[in-house]
């Protein structure tokens, strides 16, 4: 049964936004078997990734957030991707999703995401849909695919608009996640270079916690 979350229970907006800023990671774990997603979230957190997102591209992942909340409590800040609707979002929420992810821009999505006072990463690439979501009151933008621009289309975005909070998702790696923090990013996001279904299926965790580590070692890196 899918646990609801009592408003008590949630964090105020503008700190649980800090949360995502911190580490400067967010780890998004897009599996077709969500079965491991404790163990997944433990091994991120074991490397300093303390924000997970659990992709709606899984039926299963409203249980999936539930059970990682119950089990990991305030170590972790876990969130809902893939989210395509308000009521998806009202779904993930309600399960105990803190904060929402959204592929494209939609503003009913932020307009009932702000009703529970949950912060929002709304999908844009464009640098109208990235201010049209800003102005409808998302707390980041994710620009996806972020490769397609790489660290440069930040500095482009960030120049005329540099209130925007953004962060790349969609072509990430170790490799360049530092690149895109010196280009203004708030944070990254990494899909398969930081969890695979291979990694996950053979429960090799220490592997996922060697990556969690680089990636925070290397946004610090960047930072300073």
């Amino acid at each position: 049964m899918t646990r609801v979350v009592e408003p008590n229970e949630r964090a105020n907006p503008l700190s649980s936004q800090s949360r995502i800023e911190s580490s400067g990671v967010v780890a998004v774990v897009r599996l077709d078997d969500l079965s491991q997603a404790v163990a997944v979230t433990e091994a991120l957190v074991a490397g300093g990734v303390t924000n997970v997102e659990f992709t709606f591209t899984n039926p299963t992942a409203a249980e999936a957030i539930s059970a990682v909340r119950k089990a990991v409590g305030e170590e972790a800040y876990i969130g809902a991707g893939t989210v395509l609707d308000p009521e998806t979002a009202r779904i993930a929420i309600l399960a105990g999703a803190e904060y929402i992810v959204t592929p494209t821009t939609k503003e009913a999505t932020i307009e009932m995401c702000r009703r529970y006072s949950i912060p929002t990463v709304i999908g844009a690439f464009t640098a109208t849909e990235m201010l049209t979501a800003w102005e409808a009151g998302a707390s980041y933008i994710k620009v996806h695919p972020a490769g397609l621009g790489g660290p440069r289309y930040f500095k482009d975005i960030l120049g005329p608009l540099p209130q925007l909070k953004l962060i790349p998702s969609g072509g990430v790696s170790l490799e360049n996640a530092g690149d895109f923090i010196k280009a203004g990013a708030v944070a990254v996001a990494l899909g398969s270079n930081l969890v695979d279904g291979g990694t996950v299926s053979k429960g090799a965790w220490a592997e996922i916690t060697r990556r969690a580590a680089s990636l925070v070692e290397a946004v610090r890196a960047a930072r300073a």
